[in-house]
Protein backbone atom coordinates (compact mmCIF):
# COMPACT_ATOMS: atom_id res chain seq x y z
CA UNK A 1 0.00 0.00 0.00
CA UNK A 2 2.85 2.40 1.06
CA UNK A 3 4.52 1.83 -2.55
CA UNK A 4 1.12 2.85 -4.19
CA UNK A 5 1.27 6.01 -2.16
CA UNK A 6 4.72 6.80 -3.27
CA UNK A 7 4.16 6.03 -7.18
CA UNK A 8 0.83 8.16 -7.17
CA UNK A 9 2.95 10.77 -5.35
CA UNK A 10 5.73 10.64 -7.84
CA UNK A 11 2.79 10.45 -11.02
CA UNK A 12 0.98 13.71 -9.44
CA UNK A 13 4.45 15.60 -9.15
CA UNK A 14 5.63 14.77 -12.78
CA UNK A 15 2.10 15.92 -14.06
CA UNK A 16 2.08 19.16 -11.69
CA UNK A 17 5.95 19.88 -13.43
CA UNK A 18 4.74 19.09 -17.02
CA UNK A 19 1.36 21.20 -16.51
CA UNK A 20 3.97 24.39 -15.57
CA UNK A 21 6.87 23.52 -18.07
CA UNK A 22 3.57 23.57 -20.98
CA UNK A 23 1.67 26.92 -19.14
CA UNK A 24 5.65 29.14 -19.02
CA UNK A 25 6.38 27.48 -23.27
CA UNK A 26 6.66 30.44 -25.34
CA UNK A 27 3.35 31.07 -27.12
CA UNK A 28 1.17 34.40 -28.43
CA UNK A 29 0.76 36.54 -25.43
CA UNK A 30 0.05 40.06 -27.20
CA UNK A 31 -1.67 40.35 -30.82
CA UNK A 32 0.99 39.79 -33.16
CA UNK A 33 1.51 40.42 -37.17
CA UNK A 34 3.68 38.58 -38.97
CA UNK A 35 4.30 39.00 -43.45
CA UNK A 36 5.85 36.53 -45.00
CA UNK A 37 5.81 35.94 -48.92
CA UNK A 38 5.13 32.88 -50.48
CA UNK A 39 6.68 31.47 -54.38
CA UNK A 40 4.14 29.38 -55.64
CA UNK A 41 6.81 26.97 -57.04
CA UNK A 42 4.94 23.73 -56.67
CA UNK A 43 1.59 24.38 -57.32
CA UNK A 44 -0.40 21.14 -59.40
CA UNK A 45 -3.83 20.96 -60.10
CA UNK A 46 -4.97 17.59 -60.45
CA UNK A 47 -7.89 17.32 -62.70
CA UNK A 48 -10.59 15.10 -60.72
CA UNK A 49 -13.93 15.97 -62.34
CA UNK A 50 -15.01 17.23 -66.42
CA UNK A 51 -12.24 17.98 -68.30
CA UNK A 52 -10.34 21.35 -67.56
CA UNK A 53 -11.15 23.80 -64.80
CA UNK A 54 -14.33 21.77 -62.71
CA UNK A 55 -15.80 21.90 -59.43
CA UNK A 56 -13.79 19.22 -57.31
CA UNK A 57 -10.14 20.06 -59.01
CA UNK A 58 -7.71 19.43 -56.34
CA UNK A 59 -4.37 21.90 -55.89
CA UNK A 60 -1.71 20.83 -54.10
CA UNK A 61 1.73 22.83 -53.01
CA UNK A 62 4.13 22.68 -50.63
CA UNK A 63 6.63 26.50 -51.26
CA UNK A 64 9.44 28.04 -49.46
CA UNK A 65 8.35 31.16 -47.30
CA UNK A 66 10.54 34.11 -47.19
CA UNK A 67 10.83 37.01 -44.72
CA UNK A 68 10.79 41.25 -46.24
CA UNK A 69 14.49 41.11 -46.94
CA UNK A 70 13.95 38.00 -49.18
CA UNK A 71 15.56 35.58 -46.77
CA UNK A 72 14.06 32.09 -46.21
CA UNK A 73 11.98 31.48 -43.42
CA UNK A 74 9.89 29.11 -43.50
CA UNK A 75 7.82 26.54 -45.88
CA UNK A 76 4.27 25.92 -46.21
CA UNK A 77 2.37 22.84 -47.59
CA UNK A 78 -1.18 22.38 -48.44
CA UNK A 79 -4.18 21.80 -50.57
CA UNK A 80 -6.97 23.53 -51.91
CA UNK A 81 -10.45 22.06 -53.50
CA UNK A 82 -11.88 24.01 -56.69
CA UNK A 83 -15.74 25.11 -55.36
CA UNK A 84 -16.82 27.28 -58.61
CA UNK A 85 -14.29 27.63 -61.68
CA UNK A 86 -16.72 30.59 -62.81
CA UNK A 87 -16.64 32.29 -59.27
CA UNK A 88 -12.91 31.48 -59.32
CA UNK A 89 -13.43 30.21 -55.35
CA UNK A 90 -11.36 27.41 -53.80
CA UNK A 91 -11.25 26.10 -50.25
CA UNK A 92 -8.02 25.55 -48.99
CA UNK A 93 -6.11 24.58 -45.83
CA UNK A 94 -2.44 24.44 -45.11
CA UNK A 95 -0.03 24.45 -42.55
CA UNK A 96 2.90 27.14 -42.30
CA UNK A 97 6.14 26.11 -40.36
CA UNK A 98 8.14 29.09 -39.44
CA UNK A 99 10.85 29.29 -36.56
CA UNK A 100 9.68 28.71 -33.39
CA UNK A 101 6.30 26.31 -34.43
CA UNK A 102 3.78 25.94 -37.54
CA UNK A 103 0.43 28.35 -37.92
CA UNK A 104 -2.39 26.26 -39.54
CA UNK A 105 -4.88 28.26 -41.42
CA UNK A 106 -8.35 27.30 -43.39
CA UNK A 107 -11.06 29.29 -45.74
CA UNK A 108 -11.53 30.39 -49.06
CA UNK A 109 -9.03 31.72 -52.08
CA UNK A 110 -9.97 33.30 -55.04
CA UNK A 111 -8.49 34.04 -58.17
CA UNK A 112 -9.18 36.98 -58.44
CA UNK A 113 -9.47 38.86 -55.40
CA UNK A 114 -7.44 39.16 -51.88
CA UNK A 115 -8.60 36.41 -49.50
CA UNK A 116 -8.90 36.39 -45.50
CA UNK A 117 -8.48 33.11 -44.20
CA UNK A 118 -9.28 31.84 -40.65
CA UNK A 119 -6.26 30.93 -38.11
CA UNK A 120 -7.05 27.35 -37.03
CA UNK A 121 -4.45 26.30 -34.43
CA UNK A 122 -0.10 25.95 -34.29
CA UNK A 123 2.31 24.14 -32.16
CA UNK A 124 5.57 25.44 -30.76
CA UNK A 125 5.74 29.57 -30.01
CA UNK A 126 1.55 29.46 -32.14
CA UNK A 127 0.17 26.60 -29.81
CA UNK A 128 -2.65 29.23 -28.71
CA UNK A 129 -2.47 31.21 -31.79
CA UNK A 130 -5.86 32.21 -33.42
CA UNK A 131 -6.82 34.72 -35.21
CA UNK A 132 -6.99 35.58 -39.73
CA UNK A 133 -4.40 35.44 -42.13
CA UNK A 134 -5.07 37.95 -45.44
CA UNK A 135 -3.62 36.50 -48.01
CA UNK A 136 -2.90 39.27 -51.42
CA UNK A 137 -1.39 38.83 -54.93
CA UNK A 138 1.99 40.45 -55.55
CA UNK A 139 2.82 42.01 -58.60
CA UNK A 140 5.40 39.24 -59.32
CA UNK A 141 3.29 36.31 -59.25
CA UNK A 142 3.96 35.64 -55.44
CA UNK A 143 1.18 35.82 -52.40
CA UNK A 144 1.55 37.86 -49.35
CA UNK A 145 0.52 36.02 -46.08
CA UNK A 146 -0.09 38.59 -43.32
CA UNK A 147 -1.31 36.76 -40.50
CA UNK A 148 -3.17 38.88 -37.45
CA UNK A 149 -2.71 36.61 -34.04
CA UNK A 150 -4.54 37.09 -31.07
CA UNK A 151 -3.96 34.59 -27.50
Amino acid sequence: MKRTWVVLSIGAVLLGAAAIAIAASPRVSEPTRIHVIERPLTDVVIDTGASGDSSGDLLTFHNKLYGSAGEMVGTDQGQCIRINPAAGTWECAWTNALEGGHISVEGPFNDNHASVLTVTGGTGAYRNARGTMNLKFRDSGSFDFIFHLIP
